[in-house]
């Protein structure tokens, strides 16, 4: 009778104890408005987070972002590690259900008078107490929240690298256009001067540098080319197949920026950010391991049984078949190890505590990339308009030089001059349309913005 109440104390205090530890609070601030304008378009409808790159209206971008996000394997590796994890999350508390094992051995008797084969079943079942099972269905659901973040971040890269790539692509397409025109101008500029030195009316050095400009003008049309391959060959990687679809090379207009603005406030865009959300899993499965740690200090206590029969495969004493069931209570008390228990108890706690600043400096680090996303994107803005502004400025010049060379009152040099300032004004006002283009790529990618994964790769809530 003693032994069971005994028990019985010790469930008792178990079940006092097993409350399980609460979550930490977290605790990050964020602005309550962005020091930059997050309105580029007052009249613009909102941006839809999880489809920003549908600001360009580009369709041919639109379907590369669907291959890409169908197909590319740094995203599928993502996606089989979210159900890895899922597999692991469903049976984080099998622990805590009652377990039954099979058996068989041979045993002999202490005076190797007789040998038996044993045959039977144990059981046991582990209560949940001390907050044990709370502890490790949150260390579990922290390992599901983290592998869906590293896919939901994988997703966010890849469809910004995606637009980034194919914004290059058509910049350096568009590049090649403008430098190609201003190369014949100098072809033009060259054989006009070697005609004035047959003529004598030029002198040499005019002529040697006409032909280093020709030749320099050859020479930049190598970046954009090298830039167009190398962006095909990325784009190809990110959608999954070894060669670049042709049709990617042929010459396109570089997809510009429509209308758009943002409406939420920075806490509701920064909470999709994926290096946020990971943070978050952090500090949950830390709690799994602290709530372990401190779990472990107190007492096991288990249900076991047992159900086992012997056969006499050699006696020299006539013994028959022995059936034996047996049940009770299983009581695991740590003891000269308690030190060690104790520290690991304080260490876990501590560790717990640096994910939760972890956890703020995540906050404060995707605050200051939206922050400075947002300031790059007005820079960028603002020097687009004023590059527009230059060659809107020179194409009027151009015109004019046109209209006095009719007149011949300007030669077919003053025309030439005319001609190239206008094509290299063009060619500075391509190159900040896409730096305008890829600081909105910049933003979207800082916000965290991509669709989310499918159902079957969505992480389950549980944080109890």
């Amino acid at each position: 009778m003693a032994r069971y109440l005994v028990f019985a104390l010790l469930a008792g205090a178990g079940l006092a104890g097993c409350a399980s530890q609460p979550l930490p609070d977290l605790n990050a601030s964020v602005p309550g408005e962005w020091r930059h304008a997050v309105v580029d378009a007052p009249a613009g409808s909102p941006t839809d987070l999880r489809g920003w790159w549908h600001s360009f209206a580009d369709p041919s971008l639109d379907a590369l972002v669907e291959r890409a996000l169908a197909n590319n394997l740094d995203v599928a590796q993502a996606a089989e590690r979210v159900r890895a994890a899922r597999a692991l999350h469903g049976r984080a508390s099998s622990a805590f259900l009652p377990q039954l094992h099979a058996k068989t051995e041979d045993v002999d008797a202490p005076d190797a008078g007789a040998s038996y084969f044993v045959a039977g079943f144990d059981a046991v079942w582990e209560l949940d107490l001390f907050g044990r099972g709370t502890a490790v269905r949150r260390a579990a659901q922290g390992d599901l929240d983290a592998a869906a973040a590293d896919l939901q971040g994988a997703r966010v890269s890849l469809v910004a690298e995606v637009v980034r790539n194919w914004l290059e692509l058509r910049a350096a397409q568009q590049q090649l256009q403008w430098l190609q025109q201003v190369r014949d101008a100098r072809q033009r500029q060259h054989d006009l001067l070697q005609v004035r030195e047959r003529l004598r009316l030029a002198g040499a050095d005019s002529v040697e540098r006409s032909a280093a400009a020709l030749a320099q003008a050859d020479a930049a049309m190598a970046e954009p080319r090298e830039a167009m391959d190398a962006n095909a060959q990325r784009l190809a990687v990110l959608l999954g197949t070894a060669e670049p679809d042709p049709s990617w090379l042929a010459p396109g207009p570089l997809p510009t920026l429509g209308a758009w603005r943002l409406q939420a406030a920075p806490a509701d865009l920064l909470r999709s950010r994926p290096e946020i959300q990971h943070a978050e899993a952090d500090v949950l499965r830390a709690a799994g391991a602290a709530g372990i740690a401190h779990a472990d200090r107190y007492p096991r206590v288990a249900i076991g049984g047992s159900l086992t029969w012997s056969a006499s495969l050699q006696s020299h004493k006539g013994t028959g078949d022995n059936p034996v069931a047996s049940i009770g209570p299983l009581i695991d008390i740590p003891l000269f190890d308690w030190g060690m228990r104790a520290a690991q108890d304080d260490a876990k706690r501590h560790e717990l505590q640096a994910s939760v600043l972890a956890y703020r400096q995540a906050v404060l680090e995707g605050v200051a990339d939206v922050e400075t996303a947002l300031g790059r994107l007005q820079h960028q803005a603002e020097q687009e308009r004023q590059c527009a502004e230059a060659t809107a400025a020179l194409a009027r010049a151009d015109t004019a030089v046109a209209k006095r060379a009719e007149l011949h009152l300007a030669g077919a040099d003053d025309q030439i001059e005319s001609a190239i300032a206008h094509d290299e004004a063009s060619l500075a006002l391509v190159q900040a349309q896409a730096a305008h283009d890829l600081a909105f790529v910049s933003l979207f990618k800082a916000f965290g913005g991509a669709p989310l994964p499918p159902v079957d790769s969505a992480p389950t809530e549980d944080r109890h």
